[in-house]
């Protein structure tokens, strides 16, 4: 199978090419005019990959599912996704439950693979999930709001760090920290109020606790969803150190702002939270810098009864594995951003995190053949019921974003056309 077009990114350049596929890999690339698809103009990039996605089956497949996520993460340009280890049944913080997962995610169109979860009770199970082959470990600081996967303490952690750190797996890492957490006062409605209750402080302080114990145990570290720009000069600190630590940040973090989010719209409720315009623009100058690596989805849904009622008892979670790459785009362009930190921050940084870069990543001889085809200039309006996720409940609803996924191939195979 062959695919061309006159541009096609192949390392940051962006150049005609055609891609031959063999065997699930790319076999070569040549300026041959022939293809068996012929995308015209539209951009060939290598498959997105989501290192932070919920999946929630088994268990709570009423949630989100597999075979649900899949088709929203194919149209959506994703071509592999790392499951997080909760919110399913059980969590996958031992071999067996893990395997359940693995077993679920055959019906997936499109390749998944798994974090294993940290848990007080289950840390003796780390080696045992790391050679059963585990992608690296996921723990909170904080209580994740649901049962079957509990917090970790700092006492916990140094049980567990010693034990991860000669697998060289990373630990990703909830940081927020309880203490620094703070009881609402104000109008459960307004959204200032959730705001409020989970301080920048919070995640300050768990992330330079992270920071001390990497510098201890010289355990691999990645800070998820980062939303607190005022965490960044620690994070610029520790790793010109030479710490092993990395960070991600969310889509919704750089799309949205909390000047824009009304009273009573529970659908931007996260954690971390959404914070302000000024620390949005930081996140996006942190990026540029290098000192964010890599952007997820934290794809979490759930059914639309949870996201309802006000801010302190909605559910805490945003769907966006289908509009994630288009919303990064449309921010990027209005930047001045090129489409290859695009690919950077949602492909190859992702595959580094994962251990997968070896084979995905880029348009390379001998890769995977996972691509994609995109229309960075087609403009569109959200509109939920177009939605694959399980359900259609996004705070991007109604918005206009550009980009467009045309074809989806999976390892040669194509898993999605527009």
């Amino acid at each position: 199978m062959t695919i061309r077009s006159t541009r096609v990114l192949i390392g940051d350049r962006v150049q005609p090419a055609t891609v031959a596929c063999q065997n699930g890999a790319i076999s070569s690339i040549s300026s041959d005019p022939s293809a068996d698809h012929d995308f015209g103009d539209l951009l060939v990039l290598p498959g997105m990959i989501d290192a932070h996605v919920h999946v929630n089956e088994p268990g709570r497949t009423e949630w989100e599912g597999f075979e649900s996520a899949g088709r929203s993460a194919a149209a959506g340009g994703f071509t592999s996704i790392v499951d997080m280890p909760l919110n399913c049944l059980p969590a996958a913080t031992t071999v067996s439950a893990l395997e359940l997962k693995r077993r679920a995610a055959e019906k997936c169109v499109v390749e998944t693979f798994f974090w294993g979860g940290v848990v007080p009770d289950d840390i003796g199970h780390i080696p045992a999930l790391a050679a059963a082959g585990v992608n690296g470990f996921k723990c909170f600081l904080t209580p994740p709001g649901l049962s079957g996967f509990e917090m970790v303490t700092e006492a916990d952690l140094h049980r567990a760090m010693p034990l991860i750190a000669p697998t060289g797996l990373p630990l990703l890492v909830h940081a927020e920290l309880p203490e620094f957490l703070v009881a609402p006062s104000g109008d459960p409605l307004c959204y200032e109020t959730y705001l409020e209750s989970r301080p920048e402080r919070a995640e300050l302080e768990a992330i330079r606790l992270m920071i001390r114990l990497c510098r201890q145990y010289g355990c691999r570290v990645h800070i998820v969803h980062l939303s607190a720009a005022s965490a960044l000069d620690d994070l610029r600190a520790a790793r010109a150190e030479g710490l092993p630590i990395t960070v991600e940040t969310c889509a919704h973090y750089l799309f949205f702002d909390a000047e824009e989010i009304a009273d009573g719209a529970t659908a931007w409720k996260c954690a971390p939270p959404i914070r302000s315009r000024a620390n949005r623009e930081r996140l996006w100058q942190a990026l540029r810098d290098g000192v964010i690596d890599l952007i997820s989805t934290d794809h979490s849904p759930c059914p639309p009864a949870m996201k309802q009622g006000h801010f302190m008892e909605a559910w805490g979670g945003i769907a966006s594995l289908q509009i994630a790459l288009p919303a990064v785009w449309a921010e990027a362009r209005r930047r001045g951003i090129g489409i290859e930190r695009v690919v950077q921050w949602m492909s190859s940084a992702p595959a580094k995190l994962a251990g997968i870069a070896a084979h995905k990543g880029a348009i390379e001889t001998g890769m995977d053949a996972d691509l994609i085809v995109f229309d960075p200039d087609a403009a569109f309006v959200v509109d939920p019921a177009k939605l694959f996720h399980r359900h259609p409940v996004t705070p991007y609803a109604g918005r206009e974003l550009y980009g467009r996924v045309e074809a989806t191939f999976v390892k040669g195979d194509l898993r999605w056309r527009n």
